[in-house]
């Protein structure tokens, strides 16, 4: 059997459980193919898998990695959209962290012409998770007010691009003058940090609330972003840095005929509605023409050797990154 060079776990906990070690060579099965891993995106999701606190769904590779890109190696059953060679870039469930991985072919995206691959990889889960969670689940539109929180991370780096885009006015929340600069540049219209200042009567002085919130904090924040949401406002809670556990005043959001949703992309179904599938294919319609000519692009913090993982995470748990990091695993 042959092996590729891959990143695994001995156990859970810091970055130290990270090892460099070979594993099998994956195969494509039905509507798969093998991509030749260029480089691969380090999320969030990772860390906390690395953590054991988000283990990869049923049937999905034990290797971290939600997304890579690189060079389409071989087909799989049924796969007819796409050639070997195709430049491409996508989403998985896991398997992310080797040389090869096996991607769904309705989750792939074609890297637009003149974008190096490393940028290209910290693309496909920032774009599903802003468009799904903006565009398909709030609806957000032109002249509305959006609200991120964590503007400097890669969500929230996209989700301004993406609703300036839309016409939208943009407030983030992050925790330095240098990461709310750096998101102003970005197209960020109101700023503010988060260690000094009220977040709700900032943005309630903007006129009556966000319509609406990106929110990766969950509990720490449910009270307070319900205050800071407009009449018929959307708030999203797409993480739990601040807690699972939290208390939602329902006269409060009622009064304001607000709406509550809570998503991820890792574990939804491949197909069908509400689908990775989907939700990429409606990235690749409306979204992908915008990275193509530039008008959105990734921010990329650092690319980090595959043999040197741990770094990469030791970095993301810093919290010292604007934007995303990835890992260079070969030169395609």
């Amino acid at each position: 059997m042959e092996h590729v060079r891959a990143i695994e776990l001995n156990g859970f906990g810091g970055p130290e459980v990270m090892a460099l070690t070979d594993a099998p060579d994956p195969v494509p099965g039905h509507g798969e193919v093998l991509v030749e891993v260029a480089a691969a995106g380090v999320n969030r999701a990772d860390l906390m898998q690395r953590q054991g606190l988000y283990p990869p769904p049923p049937g999905a590779s034990e290797l971290m990695g939600l997304e890579v890109s690189g060079v389409i190696a071989e087909l799989g059953d049924g796969v007819s959209d796409w050639r070997v060679g195709d430049r491409v870039c996508g989403l998985l469930a896991g398997g992310g962290y080797a040389e090869k991985a096996v991607v769904p072919a309705a989750q792939l995206l074609p890297v637009p012409e003149g974008l190096d691959l490393g940028a290209a990889a910290g693309l496909p889960e920032v774009a599903a998770t802003v468009w799904s969670n903006l565009v398909m689940t709030a609806g957000l539109r032109s002249g509305q007010l959006l609200l991120v929180h964590g503007g400097g991370g890669g969500i929230g780096t996209h989700a301004i691009q993406v609703a300036r885009e839309l016409g939208a006015r943009v407030a983030v929340t992050a925790g330095s003058a240098d990461k709310l600069r750096r998101c102003a540049e970005l197209g960020a219209d109101v700023l503010i940090n988060y260690r000094e200042d009220d977040f709700v009567a900032t943005v309630r002085a903007e006129g009556s609330g966000a319509d609406v919130i990106l929110d990766n904090m969950g509990a720490a924040y449910l009270a307070r972003n319900v205050d800071a949401l407009a009449d018929f406002g959307h708030l999203v809670v797409i993480g739990m840095q601040g807690g699972v556990n939290g208390e939602l005043n329902i006269g409060a959001l009622l009064r304001k005929w607000g709406t509550v949703h809570a998503t991820n992309v890792r574990s939804r179904p491949a197909t069908g509605h509400g689908s990775k599938a989907e939700i990429i294919a409606e990235v690749r319609r409306h979204l992908w023409p915008l990275v193509a000519d530039g008008s959105v692009v990734p921010v990329i913090h650092a690319e980090v050797p595959l043999a040197e993982a741990a770094e990469a995470h030791r970095l993301m748990d810093s919290g010292d990154v604007f934007g995303k990091v990835v890992l260079r695993v070969q030169e395609l």
